[in-house]
């Protein structure tokens, strides 16, 4: 009896840990990951659709659910309460968390430049510089949004208070470029293609251009990375295979960027975010693809420029000790394949 008791004992035992261990098998698997990008459409995040249509995520054996979430600030949200496992945003809200205690990090950085542009409605030339933005409506995607970030950022460093303007959330495309045609804003931040559709028509004009490596650094005083796939820290340390694969995925995608024209990239893109325009996507797309990363690493001096940025302006991080070395990781992209 004793024997035959340890035997159904050890079996009992057995089953247990094997449950268990199936259990956390499946805590740490990922069938489906859901990214939310800030705008698809917009190109300083075309990674995000292009390793879809380059059939990058199925090559890794990954299930990618992108979904389109015009502001950056919207889509943050949307992975802190665990609606999506990934943002692609801007790096920027990786710092702004953490002044919140919330840890997340780049996973892969797209960019070293906004690829942002301060646009001034044709209506207004009175405005000539960020200090003319006193008692104006400035159009950002959302508020709390990394164009809002910048635009608080431009103002303030040119002697405003954040109360001397007012943000709008205007979003991107063509609201942006209603809000404009309609004078509820006066001037606006905002990138590819709105600012290519706006400039062709006259609408507006460029005051400040942050699409290439120059204009950043003559704006915010050095490498500004910004597009990225950002996501949380406890998700990536639960999830590190699945990580792997997605900083495969996108280096790759970043790749191929650095190594085909912006026409060749623009046929493997949806033909509607063409906006009726091919020849001046692709035009834009020439002209600040320099901004994309070829390796989707972590520039050495740009964490210290956004905190420098956001630290002018920013109740978020001022006066917090920000540990800018879990605001990003280059363990993944290091390891890529």
């Amino acid at each position: 009896m004793r024997s035959s008791g340890m035997f159904l004992y050890s079996a009992a035992l057995s089953l247990v840990i094997a449950g268990s261990s199936l259990g956390v098998t499946a805590a740490h698997a990922a069938d489906k990951i859901s990214i939310m990008v800030g705008g698809y459409e917009k190109q300083i995040y075309l990674p995000a659709k292009l390793a879809e249509s380059l059939g990058y995520f199925k090559d890794e054996g990954l299930n990618i659910e992108l979904l389109n979430e015009p502001a950056g600030v919207d889509a943050e949200n949307e992975m802190l309460a665990g609606a999506v496992q990934g943002v692609v945003g801007f790096y920027d809200h990786c710092i702004d968390l953490q002044g919140k205690g919330k840890f997340v990090e780049s996973v892969v950085q797209f960019s070293q430049a906004p690829g942002e542009v301060e646009l001034v409605s044709a209506k207004h030339p009175e405005i000539k510089s960020p200090a003319d933005f006193k008692g104006k409506n400035l159009g950002v995607t959302g508020l709390g949004s990394s164009t809002n970030f910048l635009t608080q950022y431009l103002a303030v460093k040119n002697g405003l208070k954040l109360g001397d303007f007012t943000s709008v959330p205007v979003g991107a495309g063509q609201t942006f470029i209603a809000a404009m045609q309609q004078d509820a804003i006066q001037a606006g931040m905002t990138t590819e293609p709105t600012v290519s559709r706006l400039l062709k028509t006259g609408e507006a004009k460029v005051l400040i251009d942050m699409r290439t490596m120059d204009g950043t650094r003559a704006a915010l005083g050095g490498t500004y990375p910004a597009a990225s796939l950002y996501m949380q820290e406890s998700w990536v340390k639960d999830h590190k295979e699945e990580t792997q694969k997605l900083a495969n995925a996108f280096v790759k995608t970043l790749h191929f960027i650095n190594t085909h024209s912006a026409a060749e990239i623009a046929d493997k893109m949806p033909k509607d975010f063409y906006v009726g325009d091919k020849e001046g996507y692709v035009k834009a797309l020439e002209n600040g693809k320099a901004m994309f990363t070829a390796d989707g690493v972590m520039p050495e001096d740009g964490p210290k420029t956004v905190l420098a940025v956001l630290s002018e302006f920013s109740k978020n991080v001022q006066g917090k000790s920000i540990d800018l070395s879990k605001t990003y990781t280059t363990e993944f992209v290091n390891n890529a394949k």
